[in-house]
């Protein structure tokens, strides 16, 4: 063995694992304690702006598409609702791409990134957000919030005149992310594991990185839900209610469950490998282009409720609530309503990763779910086994980031029931996506 990879003795005469000291220097380090207590002290007013800005998000949503149409007399949207809205979307968030910093934050074709905006960014990122989802983007808030938190974090550090260093610029943009993503998912333990799996670090830098991320998600937690019990206002927390008890796993699911998520894989990379082409279409003619992606995206929803006769909403916006409708009446959809849905949310939700603001998670985990309620009645699959199966899968294809998936679809389901489906569905589709072609599915 090379002598730099010997490990130093330990007091007991044996040998120290030489990573283990370097954890120890690392913790121990003062710059890094001061990391972790600032990390906490961040997480209170971040997980406040995280929570009202959902709140905005969500009571503006409510607004557009209950309330308006319910005063003017209509139960549902009607069919023709989203043409005027997302374009309105699509003018808005060219201007800020084409005139303001940061370009209204992170495409979200190119995937989910654990840097925060500067501060200088943030209005346009709050901007574009507020325009892309209410007005009905096909899109979640998980993006913005990774932005808006990590940008309030560095904020935070410049009012209180901390040291600016690289390690220290990481470090709090993750905590404020973290921070900043719990809101959303409900859990600090979600956004702890996305951070690790986008950050991509390993060894030491792991644990630095996760250690301010999980504190500062976790004290986020305990800010945001009691804020929640106080006002009794919604944030639109990710969750299902199933209208049936978890089934026992048989040997059916699990042999579904292959080809299932194989096939899951290869339908959504396509639609990925068509969102990087929007978006490289927008990037030379940002303003244009993106009223006219807006606007298509547009008339899928329109084209969906006209077919259907079933509302717009379900192919507009991020699909976190009519998610929770599937998941309750699952059968309240037919097999045209849901080849539709999945038709033409699928093609809408390439066009606005492409051009608007927004993240990935949401709709993706509705397109699975959707794909498991039509693939239900195989003989040996179940309505639960199989949309375990499909959200995980469509979640490990789409963000490439397969533990983030289990825990999500876990806790979404409430259970550890459908833990083996949901793995293997989720490690599956990720391999099949990572075996792909590299051109088509972005490198």
């Amino acid at each position: 063995m090379a002598e730099n990879d010997t490990h130093p003795a330990a007091p007991d005469g044996g040998e120290q694992p030489l990573e283990a000291d370097r954890l120890r220097d690392l913790l121990l380090a003062p710059g890094y304690l001061k990391a972790l207590v600032f990390s906490a002290l961040i997480g209170v007013p971040v997980s406040l702006v995280a929570f009202w800005f959902l709140v905005g998000l969500h009571e503006t949503e409510h607004l557009v598409w209950a309330d308006l149409p319910h005063g003017l007399g209509w139960d549902t949207p009607p069919w023709w609702w989203p043409l005027p809205l997302l374009p309105i979307a699509g003018v808005v968030v060219g201007l800020v791409a084409a005139r303001l910093p940061g370009r209204g934050g992170q495409v979200p074709a190119s995937g989910l990134h654990a840097g925060g905006a500067s501060p200088v960014m943030l209005p346009g990122v709050l901007l574009a957000a507020a325009a892309s989802l209410p007005l009905g983007a096909v899109l979640g808030p998980e993006a913005p919030l990774i932005a808006l938190g990590g940008g309030l974090a560095l904020l935070f550090r410049d009012l209180a005149r901390v040291p600016a260093t690289p390690k220290s610029t990481a470090l709090l943009g993750a905590a404020g992310a973290a921070a900043a993503i719990a809101a959303i998912f409900g859990n600090p333990l979600v956004a702890a594991v996305l951070l690790m799996e986008v950050v991509g670090a390993g060894g030491p830098q792991l644990f630095a990185v996760m250690l301010p991320a999980l504190l500062s998600s976790g004290v986020g937690a305990l800010v945001f839900t009691g804020i929640g019990h106080w006002t009794g206002l919604e944030t639109g927390a990710l969750s299902l209610h199933l209208p049936m008890p978890f089934p026992r796993l048989d040997v059916g699911d699990v042999l579904w469950a292959i080809p299932f998520a194989l096939a899951v894989a290869v339908l959504l990379h396509p639609v990925l490998a068509a969102a990087r082409r929007v978006a490289a279409l927008v990037s030379s003619g940002v303003v244009s282009r993106t009223v006219l992606c807006a606007a298509a995206a547009a008339a899928c929803a329109a084209l969906y409720a006209l077919i259907t006769g079933r509302s717009p909403a379900e192919v507009a916006l991020s699909g976190q609530a009519t998610l929770g409708q599937l998941a309750t009446d699952p059968h309240a959809w037919g097999v045209g309503a849901l080849v539709a849905v999945l038709l033409f949310k699928g093609t809408a939700y390439a066009l606005c990763l492409g051009s608007l603001r927004g993240g990935l998670v949401f709709p993706a985990l509705f397109l699975g779910a959707a794909a498991g309620v039509l693939v239900a009645p195989l003989p040996g699959l179940g309505l639960v086994p199989g949309m375990a199966a499909g959200m995980a899968a469509a979640a490990a294809a789409t963000l490439r980031l397969p533990v983030s998936s289990v825990v999500l679809v876990s806790l979404l389901l409430g259970g550890t029931a459908m833990i083996p489906v949901v793995i293997l569905a989720a490690v599956i589709a990720f391999v099949t996506t990572e075996l792909l072609p590299m051109h088509a599915a972005g490198g």
